[in-house]
């Protein structure tokens, strides 16, 4: 399975997947990074893996139609499969979305629904959550629609609230969590796809 990633930060998702992928026997390769973010860790991470890159923004592109048009077109050349969006922080565009549909899967550091949408991302997720009192918080993968963080589950995991969590705590092991989830849901639909 060929994937394109598109990521805005450092990349520490990305860099779970590179190496996973660097193992033969694993069913998906990293064919594309693209980033927003000409600064973009997950940039430097392709560029050391010898994986192409591309800096695709409106500041590269003018419009943001012109954008997606062109990160369209960029995956579109890479023969993607998937789309992974990895910490991006841009609303994809409709072309992108409406030709890669239903082959788009975002990463998101709750147990989605909760804690999803405008407004919910990074830091601020746990936050929310230890605000909450919540017990268990977690990462969902999903199909990516028009809404923020509304498409439908691919797969979850769940990590347990520990008394004492700070955001940063929290938000570590989440991590972990989910990129051990993303490897282990991108080998089994890998391996759907070639039986």
């Amino acid at each position: 399975m060929r994937v394109a990633v598109l990521a805005s930060h450092e990349g520490t998702t990305l860099q779970a997947l590179i190496d996973a992928c660097a193992d033969p026997n694993f069913p998906a390769r990293v064919v594309m990074v693209i980033s927003n973010n000409s600064q973009a860790g997950a940039l430097k991470r392709a560029a050391k893996a010898n994986i192409p890159i591309l800096h695709i923004s409106s500041k590269t592109h003018g419009e943001e139609a012109t954008a997606d048009q062109a990160i369209c077109e960029a995956a579109s050349g890479a023969d993607a499969d998937l789309i992974l969006l990895l910490g991006y922080m841009k609303r994809l565009g409709p072309v992108t979305q409406q030709i890669f549909e239903g082959r788009i899967i975002n990463t998101h550091p709750s147990l989605l629904p909760k804690y999803g949408g405008r407004g919910y991302f990074g830091r601020r997720v746990h936050e929310a959550v230890l605000a909450a009192g919540e017990f268990q918080s977690g990462a969902t993968l999903h199909y990516v629609e028009p809404e923020y963080d509304t498409g439908p589950v691919l797969a979850q995991i769940q990590v347990p609230v520990q008394k004492d969590d700070t955001a940063e705590a929290l938000e570590q092991r989440v991590k972990a969590a989910e990129q051990q989830l993303l490897v282990a849901t991108l080998r089994k639909l890998a391996e759907e796809a070639a039986s």
